[in-house]
């Protein structure tokens, strides 16, 4: 049995769209995700040991900021299924002037950001915080939504790296601005290298300062004559309509996914923060302890798009879909052996958020924390269905199912019922964290079943015939 179980490993090794030429794709894209990962996990530790009113209010408000730029980011960031499908059908010129219109986009995304930053403090006074977690709230949101149009454009940039399946130089990208902000996160928040002391207010600067950077360093890769000569990246950078209204038609339902999701986790931490300022630490510290583990799965998971795409693109279903079952196979091994360290070990995820400079009340706050960690090692297994799925899917261009499942689910099963059982009950963080787990464990079945109907092997985003670009 062993032999046999060790012989089908190497088979699934060697093959065409086997775990070899998963991990050779995905592992900068995991080194990516982590460092992005990293960095909110940083930020949100310096946080922690800044003040509890600081690590309770950059969660509700870093999600707020975060729904609106997520439309604008998903539907950018799908220029990258495009580049693939292109890239398998050796349609290379192409490439450049689709990346192009998923700028045009973040311009868009830009304006509307700085035209929602005086909105932010009657937004935030409705929602009904504590005073000083409110005036964080405010604060934080306001400047994160400065530093909208470069997030959303290097989400674009990076599309014409890993959809042609060279995510090297994305990796190195993150880590830079990884870098950058986690020095500056610690010089702006606690005032140190001569800067001045700012909380929260620094950690929502070095954000948005080490975006600027990764935007400015794509832009100088795009404007190399390589890029030029053989995918029209400085030549196809003006504006084109009608790739502009076809990657707005498959762009802008992966642009709401991203939007109904953080809607519906928002709205449950707006909810949360009604239960008191302790309840909010240990989710907000519990879903960045999640996120941390999370991120490398969305690394593989794009690797999973990318493949679905290129193959598509090649009118090779039966690759893609192994690509698809051998993501699903490497990612739940990952997310098993996690969820395990979660129940068994929970200190060693959160204690690196024990506070260090203002000391609060942390012991509360920790002591529910260890609970939630439970239900993210539950959760997380239906998470990585969600993960790979998603990706299958959205590599094929199914990306409107996926908007009408995201919300009419998030509704129903998670918006609705937390209302229910935060707001008019009053019940504990305990019940409310059984609805997202619920939440999250129905959207993992629903896409795994949408995947087995096949029906993604015959989608493409790509135009037949070819569409003329001047």
């Amino acid at each position: 049995m062993l032999r046999k179980l060790t012989a089908a490993a190497v088979c699934k090794w060697r093959e065409k769209g086997g775990y070899r030429e998963i991990l050779i794709l995905a592992f900068p894209l995991i080194l990516s995700t982590s460092a992005w990962s990293v960095q909110h996990f940083v930020d949100r530790m310096f946080l922690s040991w800044y003040s509890a009113e600081t690590i309770a209010a950059s969660m509700p408000a870093g999600l707020a900021n975060f729904t609106i730029m997520g439309i604008f980011i998903g539907t950018a960031s799908f220029a990258g299924t495009f580049a693939a499908q292109y890239y398998g059908a050796r349609e290379f010129k192409k490439i450049g002037p689709i990346v192009w219109q998923g700028v045009y986009i973040a311009i868009i995304g830009g304006m509307i950001h700085l035209v929602m930053i005086p909105l932010a403090a009657p937004f935030f006074n409705m929602v009904g915080h504590d005073p000083l977690v409110r005036a964080y709230e405010i604060t934080y949101f306001r400047i994160l939504c400065t530093g909208a149009f470069p997030a959303i454009a290097a989400a674009a940039f990076a599309g014409f790296f890993s959809g042609r399946g060279n995510p090297w130089p994305v990796m190195w990208i993150s880590f830079l601005q990884t870098g950058i902000n986690i020095l500056l996160d610690y010089a702006l928040i606690f005032g140190r290298f001569g800067f001045p002391e700012m909380g929260i207010k620094g950690a929502a600067l070095a954000t948005v300062l080490s975006g600027c950077v990764s935007f400015l360093v794509y832009l100088a890769l795009l404007s190399r004559r390589k890029y030029e000569e053989k995918f029209a990246t400085l030549t196809g950078r003006k504006f084109n309509m009608k790739l502009f209204k076809r990657l707005l038609y498959f762009g802008l339902p992966n642009g709401l996914q991203f939007f109904i999701d953080m809607v519906g986790f928002s709205i449950f931490i707006l909810f949360v923060g009604k239960l008191g300022t302790t309840p909010l630490a240990a989710t907000n510290i519990a879903f960045n302890i999640s996120t941390l583990a999370f991120m490398p799965m969305i690394g593989v998971g794009i690797a999973v798009s990318i493949l679905v795409g290129q193959n598509l693109g090649r009118n090779n279903a039966e690759t893609a879909e192994k690509s698809v079952y051998s993501g699903f196979h490497l990612t739940f091994i990952y997310m098993a052996a996690i969820a395990f360290l979660y129940v068994s070990v929970p200190n060693m995820f959160i204690n690196p958020f024990r506070p260090r400079i203002h000391p609060g009340n942390f012991a509360e706050i920790h002591t529910t924390a260890v609970v939630l960690l439970r239900f993210v090692a539950f959760y997380s297994l239906f998470d990585t269905m969600n993960v790979i799925f998603i990706s299958a899917l959205r590599g094929a261009g199914d990306t409107r199912y996926i908007m009408k499942i995201l919300l009419t689910v998030s509704w129903l099963v998670l918006i609705i019922p937390a209302f229910v059982i935060i707001v008019l009950l009053r019940l504990n963080i305990y019940a409310a964290w059984f609805i997202a787990t619920f939440y999250v464990t129905v959207l993992g079945l629903t896409f795994f079943g949408r995947f087995l109907k096949g029906e993604w092997k015959n989608m493409r985003v790509i135009e037949h015939p070819p569409i003329e670009l001047n």
